[in-house]
């Protein structure tokens, strides 16, 4: 109680939501693949006095006064990010992913300027070209998909032979459900070809490229990259935009965040994100990074054993794309409740191709960032796969199956130091 000690004198109402939220967290394995738990460092960072602070502007160009120790803050933050990522610029403001890759577009676009992004239904992302976002009003987005869903491929000739028709302005890789790693030579070449940026949105694997368990895009000659600061990257929620050596690229970036889409930066967050790139810059992120991609393959080993297909045949980085529907005849939406009820948490999502709508789809989409800051190792990541398998193939979560959830939950508790 001590960390909500004003709220449970002021306000008892989300004093009891609060509390329950960390009851859940503690009591429960979080396995959807775009959350994880951040530190107390991180934590302290986003109730600091900073939230009180006006910043919009720059480090060194501000619009307002008392400025001294917010650049400083996004000083670091900037600077540790370069380091992360191997990057010359960066852009620590974005309030979120949605809001990078916004800004990306305008900085790089005019109206009715084409994309080349992935497809939602194989592994893309909703800002990267879904109709029911709004900026598929503005720009044409055109998608591409995987050759051979069984092994993740994509279509990287069909690919080339689109990029030629439709001459598109940017190149765009990046996912938030695709299980394997992309050709990212391929992508340059392409984007080279037809004179487009090669715009890579990291979100999902931005701390295992931090990590070094996955190759960093930059190395093969993306210009760009957008991400989230929080997912495997394991900081606050919020976003940020990379880039590799273009300073003409930086400057849009930077103008067209501030002041086109975005008033003042939310400093509290910043410091976070600061904080928690000093964190992944630490030996010890590195040995996180691998694990969590050898627990997400331990996972993978058991639903395979199962005979229960998954999206490209097994998984390369954090993440796993199940048919739960085709292999197990139950569906996406039962999967999800089934397994809360078991104490386990994750999403259901569409699989390529998938003839069932979005909110019950065929799919499970889960992962290992979570689970893996916890301290499971591959052991304890087959049995919780195997649990799951249970309780999806029981169609009833067994008592002893939530029993086991929390046990195991409770001897891998949510340590705040990293």
């Amino acid at each position: 109680m001590d960390f909500y000690s004003h709220i449970y004198e002021q306000d008892t109402e989300i004093y009891e939501a609060l509390v329950g939220e960390d009851k859940r967290e503690a009591d429960g394995l979080e396995l959807i693949p775009s959350e994880n738990y951040v530190s107390r460092a991180v934590k302290e960072a986003m109730a600091s006095s900073l939230t009180n602070k006006y910043s919009e502007g720059y480090p060194g160009k501000r619009y307002y006064g008392g400025q001294e120790f917010t650049d400083k803050v996004e000083v670091l933050a900037i600077d540790r990010a370069k380091r992360l990522f191997n990057a010359v610029y960066a852009n620590v403001q974005p309030l979120g992913g949605a809001n990078a890759n916004i800004a990306m577009y305008f900085a790089l676009l005019e109206p009715g300027d084409t994309i080349l992004g992935m497809d939602l239904s194989h592994g893309g992302h909703l800002t990267h070209g879904h109709p029911v976002t709004y900026l598929t009003k503005i720009f044409n987005f055109v998608r591409y998909k995987m050759k051979d869903i069984e092994t993740g491929e994509i279509d990287y000739d069909q690919m080339r032979k689109t990029a030629k028709e439709i001459k598109p302005k940017i190149v765009l890789a990046g996912y938030s459900a695709y299980p394997r790693e992309l050709d990212y030579a391929k992508f340059v070449d392409i984007a080279r070809e037809v004179g487009a940026v090669a715009v890579m949105d990291i979100a999902h694997i931005a701390g295992l490229i931090a990590g070094g368990a996955a190759k960093n895009p930059f190395d093969y000659g993306f210009d760009l990259m957008t991400t989230t600061t929080h997912k495997t990257l394991r900081g606050p929620r919020g976003g940020m935009i990379l880039t590799r050596d273009s300073e003409d690229l930086a400057k849009r970036i930077d103008k067209t965040l501030f002041p086109g889409l975005q008033g003042g930066p939310h400093m509290h967050q910043i410091a976070a994100k600061a904080v928690s790139f000093k964190e992944a810059l630490q030996p010890s992120f590195k040995t996180y990074a691998s694990q969590v991609v050898a627990n997400a393959a331990a996972m993978a080993d058991v639903y395979k054993a199962g005979n229960v297909r998954m999206i490209t045949g097994g998984t390369s980085n954090h993440l796993i794309l199940a048919d739960v529907y085709g292999s197990l005849g139950v569906t996406g939406d039962e999967a999800e409740k089934l397994l809360d009820e078991a104490g386990i948490t994750l999403n259901k999502n569409m699989i390529a191709n998938d003839p069932r709508r979005p909110m019950d789809p065929s799919g499970i989409r889960f992962g290992t960032p979570a689970m893996t800051t916890r301290g499971l190792t591959e052991a304890d990541s087959r049995r919780v796969a195997e649990l799951m398998l249970e309780v999806l193939t029981k169609k009833t979560p067994p008592p002893r199956a939530k029993e086991e959830v929390i046990a195991i939950a409770r001897a891998h508790p949510i340590h705040e130091r990293f």
